[in-house]
């Protein structure tokens, strides 16, 4: 594993606990960062960090979808850290797979606000130490159903799409503080959101890879870390293809 340099750097990563978050985590601290996991669960957590290792992983439940709860856990993370220089708003859910005739409005409801509303909160509470720290990266995990809109998956699909305008939205609002914001697209990664939906959707999504398989969650990590790093200077507002060939834009 090729070392991205995040020595001093201080990490906070939404979903830490697993999949895709617990990638970046991995690779993030590998890097030198040190870590806070936020997550819902707290026996996976505590599993996370153990597996991480040291004094400088801590944990802190976040419900993203709870302006309180995302506060709280930012100002703890200041606390055991002295700063906050990264965010990585990966949390999500990928819903129920239906036809938008048939989505239950609850269902609607409850996606877009864990999986954009989520990533708005979480933005929203770093912001400040990151401007008054002049230094600051913000990745957020958006989907290729952002940008295409996979059938059967509207509101995750919609609340993806609304995570890329967001990114557009925040990178131009901090030109000139110090802080950054980019976003990545990938196509279907290996992780246990895929428990979520029916095999049909999965082969659906594989089916539109050109390289013929799912993203495995080490890749997307190894990404994350060079977005949140000083290397990744010239890129705001920028979506990030990472889908195995089915991006076209």
């Amino acid at each position: 594993m090729n070392k991205i340099d995040l020595e001093g750097r201080v990490a906070a990563i939404t979903g830490g606990a697993r999949g895709i978050g617990l990638a970046a985590a991995q690779r993030l601290h590998a890097s030198g960062a040190r870590i806070a996991l936020w997550d819902v669960d707290e026996a996976r957590m505590a599993k996370a960090k153990a597996d991480l290792g040291g004094n400088d992983v801590i944990a802190c439940k976040v419900d993203v979808t709870d302006p309180a709860s995302v506060d709280q856990a930012c100002k703890d993370t200041v606390a055991a850290f002295g700063k906050l220089d990264i965010l990585v708003n990966n949390a999500g859910v990928a819903g129920l797979s239906a036809k938008v005739i048939d989505m239950p409005v609850e269902e609607w409801r409850r996606v877009v606000d864990i999986d954009l509303t989520g990533v708005f909160l979480c933005t929203k509470a770093v912001l400040p130490p990151m401007i008054k720290n002049g230094y600051g990266r913000i990745v957020n995990v958006a989907s290729i159903a952002g940008k295409e809109g996979n059938p059967n998956a509207s509101p995750y699909s919609a609340a993806k799409a609304g995570v890329i305008a967001l990114t557009k939205s925040v990178a131009k609002e901090v030109v000139g503080t110090g802080v950054i914001c980019n976003c990545i697209t990938p196509a279907v990664i290996q992780t246990e959101i895929l428990e979520q939906v029916s095999q049909e959707h999965i082969d659906y999504m594989v089916s539109r890879i050109p390289l013929g398989r799912t993203g495995q969650a080490e890749e997307v990590g190894a990404l994350i870390a060079w977005l949140s790093s000083e290397d990744c200077s010239f890129s705001t507002g920028a979506a990030f293809d990472i889908s195995g060939g089915r991006a076209t834009y």
